[in-house]
């Protein structure tokens, strides 16, 4: 069998883990696989084929690894946007208070328009009508809040 086909072969497997792992380093060999593929298309020895397989593999790397990083690190800034929903969205958001949370009771605060139940963490602190507050927790539908 001749070299160059092995190389294709070798740089096929490669190719085939890449996909299954997505491990760059596999790439970055399949690609030094091509190179020397090339060069035993050229007719240059076994032991030059394996140099240039180590160069191009190098070369790779240190020009595919940014670039992977960097699609990395984008895709991921896009999957950790904020996309809770339902009860877990109000954690962290301001609300407004429309009703005095007098200590050890309820009061009310709104929040985009929707008027919801609201405790403090404390019970001995007094949170007056139109104050800013922020919601850090919930029990069922009552909001845990304190003053922002």
């Amino acid at each position: 069998m001749e070299a160059w086909i092995i190389w294709l072969i070798i740089a096929a497997v490669l190719v085939i883990v890449e996909v299954l792992s997505q491990m760059v380093w596999t790439l970055c060999l399949a690609v030094g696989c091509l190179g020397s593929l090339v060069a035993a298309l050229w007719g240059v020895g076994t032991v030059w084929q394996i140099v240039v397989l180590a160069i191009v593999s190098v070369m790779a790397f240190i020009v595919l690894m940014p670039l992977f990083k960097k699609w990395h690190d984008r895709r991921h800034k896009l999957e950790s946007r904020d996309d809770r929903t339902g009860m877990d969205a109000l954690l962290g958001r301001r609300a407004v208070v429309t009703e005095t949370i007098h200590p050890g009771k309820l009061g009310r605060a709104r929040i985009d328009g929707d008027n919801w139940q609201v405790r403090t963490p404390h019970d001995d602190s007094l949170v007056e009508r139109g104050k800013e507050v922020v919601v850090i927790a919930y029990d069922s539908i009552i909001l845990t809040v304190e003053p922002a």
